[in-house]
């Protein structure tokens, strides 16, 4: 009888997801070169490739693609029988910054409720200041926010450009003052788009304060105004007409982790939704 090594497994899993050995070594917490033979392992077990690999390209081989769902449920089971012994269920109280969280949020949450039974997920949506300030306060488990220039701490996922979005239709009104699509006042996007209009003399008007992503999202693709928004969750519909208008550039800004897991499989769980929060790497 052929055992398998579940780590190996996972590793799979893992690369299978996220397309490429790097990310899976961020939800990993391992090394590329880990990821690397472990998949050398489980491929020598059982006896055939499960990858094609190319510079550029990671891709799952036909047998890779058979044995990918067999592989989901060996790890459903192993996660079924751990949680049949636990004490109880673990909770992660996670808070994602309202600008950081775009439209695959639901995708990637998705992997950390795929950790299995027994692993309960609560997500806060809001600024990032007020999502610090929690964090601080110890309600809150971990935080992906924008960088706080006062501080030092946390790890860099990614960066994130930005751009002055509109609906594909909407128009400017020579002469008038640019309507703006914002998030509240708290919103430190908000407070660096303003300064950057003041400092170049553009007049602005805001005709829409939206509580979320959601609600701004909406009002851009609606028309009703400009709305500096990160260029990976704008929302489709829209268009960066900053050029065009001759607007100011908006500051790229560092997307952050903070933590305080120490317990392994929280730590674990949050390790991958962080990578698959990450920028497209090369494999």
């Amino acid at each position: 009888m052929r055992s398998l090594d579940l780590d190996a497994v996972q590793a799979f899993v893992l690369v299978a997801d996220h397309g490429s050995f790097t990310r899976a070594a961020d939800a990993l917490g391992a090394t590329q070169s880990g990821v690397s033979l472990r998949l050398k392992r489980l491929e020598d077990r059982l006896g055939t490739r499960l990858f094609e690999r190319t510079p550029r390209v990671v891709r799952l081989t036909p047998q890779g693609e058979a044995f990918l769902p067999r592989a989901r449920r060996l790890l459903e089971a192993q996660d079924e029988a751990i949680a049949a012994v636990s004490a109880r269920p673990q909770r992660l109280v996670l808070g994602i910054s309202d600008h950081v969280a775009g439209p695959e949020l639901p995708g990637l949450l998705a992997r950390v409720a795929g950790q299995g039974p027994g692993l309960a997920l609560e997500v806060r949506l809001d600024s990032s200041l007020d999502l610090l300030r929690e964090y601080d306060a110890g309600s809150l488990d971990a935080v992906i926010v924008r960088r706080d220039a006062g501080r030092r701490d946390g790890e860099v996922l990614f960066r994130d450009d930005f751009g002055w979005f509109a609906s594909t239709g909407w128009h400017h009104r020579s002469g008038e003052p640019l309507p703006l699509v914002t998030h509240r006042e708290r919103c430190g996007v908000r407070v660096a788009a303003l300064r950057a209009l003041d400092a170049t003399g553009i007049p602005w008007v805001e005709v829409f304060v939206g509580g979320g992503g959601a609600a701004v999202a909406a009002a851009a693709m609606a028309g009703l105004g400009v709305s500096p928004l990160a260029r990976r969750t704008a929302p489709p519909g829209t268009v960066d007409i900053g050029p065009r208008l001759g607007l100011p550039a908006l500051a790229a800004t560092d997307v952050m982790l903070h933590s305080r897991l120490s317990d392994a499989r929280l730590a674990g769980a949050l390790r991958g939704l962080a990578a698959a929060f990450r920028l497209p790497v090369a494999a």
